[in-house]
């Protein structure tokens, strides 16, 4: 998460965050946080049609790992800092968790396949599609598309 969103999630301006966390630098080693290039912040800016930042910065954000992101409530002790964090905890725990179960399911797909290959390559197959997005429809161009 990039520090200006997260200082909205603490009710804290983005500088006052970034100060704290500077103030704390021995808790922020690099797998905890980093601070984004300028032309990563250039490419995040581009894939953004309205920018909700406003105006200049003077530096790039500073984005958070799961780790950094906890590590901010011991910096922000207010209660919000506290409730946000546990909210922030959660969410990662529950796509952890939806993440895990899909890798889990593929595992068993390909344990089931190299065990019964050829006989039911059909029904993998089958599967395979079910669990990819659906493509969306596209309505046909030229004579006999429309009328039977």
């Amino acid at each position: 998460m990039l520090s200006h969103d997260l200082a909205k999630l603490y009710e804290v301006e983005a500088r006052a965050l970034v100060q704290a966390v500077k103030r704390n630098g021995d808790r922020f080693p690099s797998d905890f946080m980093f601070q984004l290039t300028v032309e990563e912040f250039a490419n995040l800016k581009s894939q953004i049609v309205i920018s909700s930042w406003g105006g200049l910065r003077r530096s790039t954000p500073f984005a958070f790992t799961e780790q950094g992101v906890a590590m901010l409530s011991s910096v922000l002790r207010s209660p919000r800092g506290v409730q946000v964090n546990i909210e922030i905890m959660r969410a990662f725990v529950r796509l952890r968790q939806i993440m895990a179960s899909r890798a889990d399911l593929a595992r068993k797909l390909e344990s089931l396949e190299r065990k019964y290959d050829a006989q039911f390559k059909v029904v993998f197959d089958a599967i395979r599609q079910l669990m990819s997005p659906p493509r969306p429809k596209r309505r046909r161009i030229g004579f006999g598309a429309g009328n039977p």
